[in-house]
């Protein structure tokens, strides 16, 4: 079958994933004697988190429209496969709050354990869609690029492993297991404007 479909219900699950994060920033009640900017202040576990996710999640759209530039068609696991990753994509803001609330207190290592669980499970999708699609080009275009195929290739190797370690970081700390996800994240980013979109791994 054609992707359209595919991809405009993907868009709406990104979209709507990464429109949750922000609402997970709750507006203060400010306690006797304390200022707005106090409160405001007080909530930067909450932003650090919600910058992370939604740079994770801006990414992982970006590789999902790499993907769907090299895929001519797709059939039923193709669209299991892309359905277990949205399912994930959705599920990104709950473990998004838990390390926002509780990442630099005494439950820290289990937010961070939810989180890093979450984004190491999707990056497994992530990896089986694509190395599906291009299993003997079984779902590749004629016209499809080898060099950017193995390029993109290369450039999801590393996310499954990243975000494992970063995840096994919480068993020790979890404020630098927090710190490690944002830095996947930005490197993700950075590595992505200097190289293209098809090196954005994930």
């Amino acid at each position: 079958m054609e992707t359209g479909r595919l991809e405009t219900f993907a868009d709406g699950v990104f979209a709507i994933a990464a429109t949750l994060l922000v609402l997970e920033i709750a507006v203060p009640t400010l306690g006797e004697g304390e200022t707005l900017g106090h409160a405001l202040l007080d909530l930067w576990p909450s932003y650090i988190a919600y910058a992370t996710s939604f740079l994770t999640i801006g990414i992982m759209w970006v590789n999902h429209h790499t993907v769907f530039r090299q895929i001519r068609e797709a059939d039923l696991p193709f669209l299991y496969l892309n359905l277990a990753l949205l399912l994930l994509i959705a599920f990104v803001p709950f473990p998004t709050t838990l390390l926002a609330d509780h990442a630099w207190g005494a439950e820290g290592r289990d937010a961070a354990l939810a989180y890093g669980i979450t984004l190491t499970i999707t990056a497994v999708c992530f990896n089986a869609i694509w190395r599906y699609a291009i299993w003997n080009g079984r779902l590749l275009r004629a016209d499809a690029d080898p060099r950017e195929v193995s390029g993109i290739t290369r450039a999801y190797n590393p996310g499954i492993p990243l975000y494992a370690t970063a995840t096994l970081v919480a068993l020790v700390s979890p404020k630098a297991s927090a710190a490690l996800f944002l830095a996947i994240a930005l490197f993700y980013m950075i590595s992505s404007s200097f190289f293209g979109d098809e090196q954005a791994g994930v």
